[in-house]
């Protein structure tokens, strides 16, 4: 049985869309998605009271969309629906099960939404401690958005995640895009990012660990969680301690939709059992510690990739799952 009701800690903030979904008879299935809206689900589906700040549409998406939320336990911070429609997503999904996108997102529910509203929806929340956002809340449309609203939160006291999780395709102009991206990562105590996510970026380095190493010291983060597909995944440090992580066996991945979301909710999900502060990067992190951050993170991914779309796992099914994370500690 899901938690409801639980005090709010994390308030998260971007797109809650409907992915259709190809096919193989041409046909596209409807399903909820959007990386936030996933990240949201997942996060309150592993018992960390979660607020979601976007509005969403009175169309029978948006009300899906928010029936889902209630239903994993998350608090809606615009319970009243709007007029505005539902962002759609049209998904192919790729030989290797990667997903490929293309967004409809103009006059949308869930970018009906201004700073003041952000700001004092977290202001209200009592006992927030963290915020996420990332993806599609990163376009450069959304700047005079998204941007203050982060700042507001970094001085308000608050840990800042922010997930890159580029969307290149569907921005029309990629230079401006990346600049933009780089610009709101500044505002993050931790980064996640991708290895493609990385490569996008057109950071310096011959591989995705250095181009990490460059994006965490040009930022002002203290830690960059980098996931490497069926490689794994890894915790990058200021302070200089790395950890890598992989589950032991080859995994049966039905589909890669929402592991990245997933990965994330497993890492704040263990932040917050620690109770860390927002710079914990920046010293000395115990590497046990650091070891139960990246293994939750992977066994979350992990059992999201095994289940056809983004089902994220409750707690119990990712602590069935950490015995088969391998955890190492690679020296500088």
């Amino acid at each position: 049985m899901m938690q409801i009701n639980l005090p709010i800690q994390v308030a998260t903030a971007g797109e809650a869309l409907i992915d259709l979904i190809a096919q193989p008879d041409g046909r596209f299935e409807p399903c909820l998605g959007g990386a936030v809206f996933n990240l949201t689900r997942a996060l309150a589906r592993q018992g960390v009271g979660t607020l979601y700040l976007n509005p969403l549409s009175r169309d029978r998406f948006g009300r899906q969309l928010a029936q889902a939320l209630v239903a994993d336990g998350v608090t809606l911070a615009r319970p009243e629906p709007v007029h505005q429609v539902t962002s759609l997503a049209v998904v192919g999904v790729t030989a290797q099960g990667h997903p490929d996108y293309a967004f409809y997102r103009e006059g949308v529910a869930d970018r009906a939404i201004t700073v003041a509203d952000l700001t004092q929806a977290c202001q209200q929340a009592e006992g927030l401690s963290l915020v996420c956002t990332g993806a599609l809340a990163l376009s450069p449309d959304d700047a005079d958005t998204c941007l203050p609203w982060l700042a507001a939160q970094r001085q308000a006291g608050r840990t800042v995640v922010i997930d890159a999780n580029l969307r290149p395709s569907v921005m029309p102009n990629l230079d401006q895009y990346r600049r933009h991206v780089l610009t709101a990562l500044q505002y993050a105590d931790v980064i996640k990012a991708s290895d493609e996510d990385l490569a996008c970026l057109n950071l310096p380095g011959p591989d995705a660990f250095a181009q990490a190493q460059a994006l965490l010291a040009g930022s002002r983060a203290s830690v960059l969680a980098l996931t490497l597909g069926a490689n794994g995944a890894a915790l990058i440090m200021r302070h200089g301690l790395v950890v890598l992580a992989q589950e032991s066996e080859a995994l049966a991945v039905v589909d890669t939709v929402g592991a990245g979301d997933c990965f994330l909710a497993g890492l704040v999900v263990a932040m917050q059992s620690h109770q860390l502060q927002a710079d914990w990067g920046t010293a000395p992190v115990l590497p046990q510690v650091a070891a139960e951050l990246l293994a939750n993170a992977v066994a979350s991914a992990s059992f999201c990739v095994t289940q056809r779309g983004c089902v994220p796992p409750l707690r119990e099914q990712v602590t069935a799952r950490l015995a088969s994370v391998q955890v190492s500690f690679p020296k500088p």
